[in-house]
């Protein structure tokens, strides 16, 4: 792919010339110099660039997974991004940085509104939304009309359980490893509404899938209305077998809410390979957009069922834009998405999660090697199971002290687990990460290990 073409794929621009003239970002000078390098290392390599709107993108997982240990194609991209050095940030899972040029358009898009935002915001800027809806829903695999831009999954998600008509008995089952603000929204319901939330557990690390499945089947019962359940976790990266729970649920005639936070953007899928009706995610996290970004998908014919957060009007019942009634706010926000979109494209869906596994893989298999059999993966490795976020624990280390022994004394930001069934220390790189970064971290552990946390 030539640097013209793969300026355009960077852009995300297949639009008719009027819009494509409106949707792209302005990118600042050099802005996209970073992922112009890593294409010419990719472009040395044989490997080309798909156009981001095609059904997959071209290359064999074996390529990729030569491509996540090249050096020479992620220096350029760690180049990307304003940080400061002297920390070690591997909790990219709460949120991510957004690479300096989403951060650019963003804050031209602020200076731009600031001027005269009843013109500029409104009407200038506010439109574009449909822009990144349309690229959000190409990425996903759905109708732009499926499609709602929100602030978090926190807001899609709740948007869909405080939405669902209810009533006193009906009963919903969750995992006690759900996200705690989603455990929260249900158990509200159980107050205001007499509904009851069912729990189920499972082991961690688990490879067998239909393990999951049998648990979610047994708690059934014919008053069952909603499954709602992660699509990986945030406590340890175990990857649940969303298409399998959704036809459990369809088959017994039970709504099937996936909670996404952690897996958009992280590794490849559609909603197809998912067969979806409601996905919430986060976009300030594995997709590296500015913080206040997310999306919500309703399929189609659930749309007019659910009832928004904030009041909309009746003819707005079918449309999916109802669920973005929130009241003022910056365009600037959402808009930048489309700039992320671009920089995901660029790097190419496979290659990212192949790298992000590989920095798993690094220093896990370290801790596992040099650990003295004291270290154990609560996430799973070598499977399909496992992703990009790695668990572990210590015998004779709490969890909560190591994670603090490396944040105050080696700025090392990690998350400390602590759960009922396990604990551990959540380590989540992201493209930026480098290898000196993960090395120092796995020595600090190790060092840990031997001299305690005192």
């Amino acid at each position: 792919m030539d640097r013209r073409h793969f300026v355009t794929a960077l852009a995300g621009v297949s639009a008719a010339p009027a819009v494509a003239a409106a949707a792209a970002p302005t990118f600042a000078s050099g802005a996209i110099r970073r992922l112009l390098d890593a294409a010419d290392v990719a472009k040395s390599r044989g490997v080309l660039l798909l156009d981001p709107h095609a059904e997959r993108w071209r290359g064999s997982a074996s390529q990729d997974t030569a491509f996540a240990s090249d050096e020479d194609f992620w220096e350029p991209i760690q180049r990307a991004f304003d940080l400061d050095r002297t920390w070690i940030n591997l909790n990219n899972g709460g949120c991510s940085p957004a690479p300096s040029h989403v951060m650019e358009q963003m804050f031209r898009d602020l200076r731009y509104s600031n001027e005269l935002p009843v013109i500029q915001m409104w009407r200038d800027l506010e439109p574009r939304i449909e822009i990144v809806r349309r690229e959000l829903a190409t990425e996903f695999g759905c109708d732009a009309e499926e499609m709602a831009i929100t602030r978090n999954a926190t807001e899609a998600l709740t948007a869909v359980i405080f939405g669902m008509d209810l009533k006193a008995g009906d009963e919903v089952i969750i995992s006690n490893q759900n996200y705690p603000r989603m455990v929260s929204a249900w158990r509200q319901r159980v107050r205001r509404d007499g509904i009851v939330l069912k729990e189920i557990s499972f082991p961690v690390p688990t490879t067998s899938p239909h393990v999951i499945v049998d648990k979610f089947s047994a708690a059934i019962t014919p008053r069952t209305k909603v499954m709602e359940f992660t699509h990986i976790t945030n406590l340890t990266g175990q990857i649940l077998p969303v298409r399998e729970l959704v036809a459990l649920a369809r088959a017994n005639h039970i709504e099937a809410v996936v909670d996404g936070a952690h897996a958009f953007a992280q590794f490849p899928f559609k909603r197809d390979d998912l067969d979806v009706d409601y996905y919430g995610t986060s976009l300030h996290k594995w997709l590296l957009a500015p913080i206040g970004t997310g999306f919500l998908y309703v399929r189609k014919s659930k749309i007019k069922s659910i009832w928004p957060l904030i009041g909309a009007t009746a003819d707005q019942d079918d449309n999916i834009r109802k669920f973005e009634e929130i009241g003022t706010h910056p365009a600037a926000n959402h808009n930048a998405i489309a700039v992320s979109l671009a920089f995901h494209r660029a790097i190419g869906a496979g290659r990212k999660f192949a790298r992000l596994v590989y920095l798993r893989d690094r220093w896990a298999n370290r801790l596992l090697a040099e650990g003295n059999g004291r270290v154990k993966l609560l996430t799973p490795m070598h499977s399909a199971w496992g992703g990009g976020i790695g668990n572990f624990s210590v015998d004779g280390l709490d969890p909560v002290k190591l994670g603090g022994w490396l944040h105050g004394q080696h700025r090392v930001v990690q998350t400390p687990i602590v759960h009922p069934e396990f604990g551990g220390i959540r380590v989540t790189p992201n493209v930026y990460t480098t290898l000196d970064e993960i090395d120092r971290f796995s020595e600090l552990v190790l060092r840990a290990m031997k001299s305690g946390v005192g």
